[in-house]
């Protein structure tokens, strides 16, 4: 069994210490692939340097809406030249968060267009981020979708409108262990048996995430990509299929989109 972990921010201060050993750990697991985020110049920049120094490691190269205000002419001009990168398979992670509010929502708004034109100016596919703010997303969206190639809305909390709503964009749809916290991630139960199987993706935006039915868990409460293989076992039960055919069916749909 083979898995991807489409989302992983591996250059977060908790792996600084273990992270051949959260690798290590990861191979063993069948978690062969990680997509590694890059969320602002620094980590996109440390992103790409952890991949270059393995085969099996990927990045992506953008400016979350938390730190939208970087997004400067300048910021721009670095990250256009980060996302030429080959080990560089998306741009993002990039979007709007209305639930922390921690920039100003024009200048989230602001940020999140100039990076979409960005990826429609490159070329490659997008990794966004949605978080309480549904309908101004989707708006920008709509304007940007027909010239953008793949899209994904990765770790997917939102509701049954805003997911028809993405899938009707022709979005590919990221799920995380979020799934498996039974108190705020039960309504995507129901809603995750609809996505077809051409359109989902798992991931574990670890350290964040970690998944609540994992039995032991680590005592650090740290999730890292070899947990993915729970968020597999418990996304395949709820739509009826084995972890090795959900298995099957991500990693082969995660190829495609990355073009890995």
């Amino acid at each position: 069994m083979e898995l991807i972990d489409i989302g992983a921010n591996l250059t977060h201060d908790s792996f600084q210490s273990d992270l051949p050993l959260v690798l290590e750990r990861a191979r063993a697991a069948k978690v062969s692939t990680l997509v590694i985020t890059g969320a602002s110049l620094t980590s996109a920049e440390a992103a790409i340097a952890l991949a270059k120094n393995d085969q099996n490691l990927w990045a992506t190269a953008g400016i979350h809406p938390h730190h939208a205000e970087t997004v400067t002419p300048a910021a721009l001009d670095r990250l256009a030249q980060l996302a030429l990168d080959p080990k560089v398979v998306a741009l993002g992670e990039m979007g709007l968060d209305y639930f922390r509010d921690f920039t100003p929502r024009d200048i989230q708004l602001h940020a999140f267009e100039s990076q979409l034109q960005l990826a429609v100016d490159i070329g490659k596919p997008v990794f966004l981020h949605e978080r309480d703010a549904a309908s101004d997303f989707i708006g920008i969206l709509k304007r940007y979708r027909s010239q953008l190639t793949e899209v994904v809305v990765h770790c997917f909390t939102g509701s049954e409108a805003s997911l028809e709503s993405y899938l009707a964009l022709d979005c590919h749809i990221g799920i995380t262990g979020w799934i498996c916290d039974e108190r705020r991630g039960k309504h995507l139960h129901d809603l995750v048996p609809s996505i077809p199987a051409n359109r989902l993706m798992i991931e574990t935006d670890a350290p964040y995430l970690l998944p609540r039915t994992l039995k032991p868990k680590p005592k650090d409460r740290r999730c890292e990509p070899s947990h993915l293989v729970e968020v597999c076992r418990f996304t395949s039960a709820l739509r009826g299929q084995s972890a090795s055919q959900l298995a099957a069916e991500t990693t082969a749909t995660a190829k495609k989109f990355f073009r890995l």
